[in-house]
């Protein structure tokens, strides 16, 4: 969390209100095991923008490969979900590299989730030039 607004009431008893402003910099890996491959790294920001009893998330993400024959390139995604969805979507949005003009989806889902980390698994679908 970087940013959070100075709200009196928090109407849905979250510990992350309406409006709070997140950062995301983690890396990529091929699979959930801590020896698995790093290929990149994961960056972006996210907003809080709803508050109802189901809040969502408006999320932008790059990934930014560092290995292997997209080494440079970059996918970019956008999007808005629900925090209560089993399966997250975002678009593919475009990218750098071998990505340029890139369109598509992804399709994240949290693989482990505790107090300290979640490990997320991510199927993206990409077009690219």
């Amino acid at each position: 969390m970087i940013a959070q607004a100075n709200i009196t009431n928090n109407d849905n008893n979250s510990s992350v209100p309406f409006s709070t402003v997140l950062a995301l910099d983690d890396i990529l890996k091929i699979g959930p095991e801590t020896n698995s491959e790093v290929i990149g790294n994961a960056q972006g920001l996210g907003v809080l923008i709803a508050e109802t009893s189901t809040a969502n998330l408006l999320w932008y993400w790059d990934f930014g490969f560092i290995t292997g024959k997209f080494n440079g390139s970059s996918i970019n995604m956008f999007s808005r979900n629900p925090t209560t969805a089993m399966v997250h979507e975002l678009s593919v949005v475009g990218g750098r590299g071998k990505f340029r003009m890139a369109k598509g989806y992804a399709q994240i889902q949290d693989y482990i989730q505790n107090d300290t980390n979640i490990i997320s698994e991510l199927n993206v679908t990409v077009i690219h030039y």
